[in-house]
């Protein structure tokens, strides 16, 4: 049994660490107190680690050992009722390197929300440790004004909702404009600049072929996933219990989104990770939209059959362009955590059971 952490409510302590990067720089660092100021209006303490405004690392915000031995600490301390990540970034796995997920079981879980590179560590918290962790956003998604996914997110910290339906419009990345040349407040502080409608783009068994259809699915396990750039990474290390935890948690949804990865990469890891036999058990799939691959063809592979083509095979639904990752709006995810997903190509809705 995964254990859920307590709820946070006003008045409490959130911790802020950078195990990645963190916003000591610009835009980040403009959006911090901006962020700080609207999680303290609602009502809760923000402690900032020393971590957080550090940028003296070599692809991390200082050393790794530094910042593992932070996120240790705030992680085991009492005065600290939730951790959000400063940020996501490159290289955390050389943070969890300095962490020990056992020992962490001893110790009251809390609630820790980041997405991305913090695959790193909300991963091996669930399948190590045995705790629920949020995929969610870092602190600076909370320096705009809230709208869905900053109240979602807060909604499961707080446990104040049990489903969540999707969003139906999103910032499609090759409509998007580019940065400003001077980062003002009010950019700072505007909601998302949605300029495309979502349509989730769903595979399935018919009549014994694999095909994309237009049927309602639904599926029922343990959400369980991330960042594919991190996970193909962990697979294979120390920090990779899959053949044990798939026997003691058997039907997980997978939920995966990619960042960095091109159209091939994508097949690749997804091919490395059902050879490890991580999607042995897998009720199905929920595939984010990805990042760098969005609408991109190489040599005929594109998001699509990099995906499908290597998990038909397992026969299990698939749910595709969901609003899982780095594509604003991100749908916040508690990993560890047992739900019921139902979709079709107009609605996601995930009900945490």
């Amino acid at each position: 049994m995964i254990k859920r952490p307590e709820y946070i409510k006003a008045g409490d302590t959130i911790g802020v660490t950078a195990p990645s990067f963190g916003p000591a720089t610009e835009p980040y660092s403009l959006m911090y107190p901006i962020s700080k100021e609207n999680i303290e209006r609602r009502g809760y303490k923000l402690i900032a680690g020393e971590t957080t405004f550090k940028c003296d690392g070599l692809g991390i915000s200082t050393d790794p050992e530094v910042t593992g031995k932070e996120l240790m600490d705030f992680y085991k301390r009492d005065d600290i009722d939730a951790i959000i990540s400063a940020g996501g970034g490159e290289l955390m796995c050389e943070t969890i390197s300095n962490m020990d997920f056992y020992e962490l079981r001893n110790y009251k879980p809390k609630w820790f929300i980041g997405y991305s590179d913090n695959t790193n560590f909300i991963f091996p918290l669930v399948t190590i440790t045995g705790v629920q962790g949020i995929y969610g956003p870092c602190i600076n998604g909370y320096a705009k004004k809230w709208e869905e996914t900053e109240h979602d997110s807060f909604a499961l910290l707080e446990g104040t909702k049990s489903s969540f339906d999707g969003y139906r419009r999103f910032v499609d990345p090759d409509l998007e404009g580019p940065a400003p040349e001077v980062y003002t407040d009010e950019y700072l502080r505007a909601p998302y600049a949605y300029n495309a409608d979502r349509e989730l783009v769903i595979f399935g068994s018919n009549d014994g072929r694999f095909v994309r259809t237009n049927k309602q699915v639904e599926m029922k396990g343990m959400l369980l996933g991330g960042c594919l750039d991190i996970l193909v990474n962990i697979c294979g290390t120390r920090f990779d219990r899959m053949k044990d935890f798939i026997q003691e948690n058997s039907g997980i949804i997978w939920v995966i989104e990619a960042c960095d990865l091109n159209p091939m990469s994508i097949r690749r890891s997804l091919w490395n990770l059902r050879e490890a036999g991580w999607f042995d058990t897998a009720e199905g799939f929920i595939i984010g939209r990805p990042c760098a691959s969005w609408k991109q063809d190489m040599m005929g592979v594109n998001q699509y059959n990099a995906v499908t083509d290597i998990l038909k095979p397992l026969g299990k639904d698939i749910i595709m362009d969901a609003e899982i990752g780095h594509i604003d709006p991100m749908l916040p995810i508690v990993m560890g955590a047992e739900a019921k997903v139902c979709a079709d190509t107009e609605n996601l809705n995930i009900e945490y059971i």
